[in-house]
């Protein structure tokens, strides 16, 4: 198996990334692991780099086109 360098996202719809936004929060604070609130912050961080926009629009895009 190759190892993989990078993830495409291309193939995921709005709600499949606000249902792995919202897990990864879920998760969180169900368990108490940072690990998931860092996870789910740094795909946001980027996502939001990429679509030039705040995270508030780009979570309120999301939530709102599903």
């Amino acid at each position: 198996m190759e190892l993989i360098d990078q993830v495409s996202i291309n193939a995921l719809s709005k709600r499949d990334l606000l249902l792995i936004i919202k897990a990864l929060e879920y998760t969180n604070e169900n368990t108490g692991l940072n690990e998931f609130i860092d996870l789910r912050n740094s795909i946001i961080k980027e996502l939001c780099f990429l679509t030039n926009t705040s995270e508030e629009d780009f979570v309120n895009y999301l939530e709102n086109t599903n």
